[in-house]
């Protein structure tokens, strides 16, 4: 959903209100947090928190090298600072994937503010998503709904 001054409408949905899924007793009562690692700290925090528009942290040790989005009762995206010499392999992995209202009007909000976006894939009675790129090189994908 297009936004005041430029935002982004992104949500990042939780599973803990759906847990235990078909009454089956579980040890993992949800989703805390998804964490991205990060190497340029400062350049991601300002990515996530005015390009992608998720304002300011809910949480931030600058100490520790930790720093979460979200609402509470929420998932939170986190960010991890990577302190390694050697850089993080950004292959394989898991993907966090963010809700928009439409996709194709975020990617083109996101273009506008110079971040990297495939072009949007819609599959019918399903979705309309496409991937894109933080700041740090980390792999992301919006997700909307399903075309026309």
């Amino acid at each position: 959903m297009p936004g005041a001054a430029g935002h982004i409408a992104i949500g990042v949905h939780s599973v803990a209100a759906s847990w235990p899924v078909g009454g089956v007793m579980s040890i993992i009562k949800g989703i805390n947090n998804v964490s991205l690692h990060i190497v340029n700290w400062d350049e991601a925090k300002r990515f996530y928190s005015e390009t992608l528009g998720l304002g300011v942290p809910s949480f931030c040790a600058d100490e520790f090298g930790w720093c979460e989005f979200g609402a509470e009762g929420e998932t939170h995206l986190a960010l991890n600072r990577w302190n390694d010499p050697t850089p993080p392999s950004r292959e394989g992995g898991g993907t966090v994937v963010l809700t928009v209202e439409d996709c194709p009007a975020a990617v083109a909000a996101l273009r506008a503010k110079g971040v990297r976006c495939e072009d949007p894939i819609g599959i019918p009675g399903m979705v309309t998503y496409a991937n894109f790129w933080d700041s740090d090189g980390n792999r992301l994908q919006l997700a909307g709904p399903a075309p026309a």
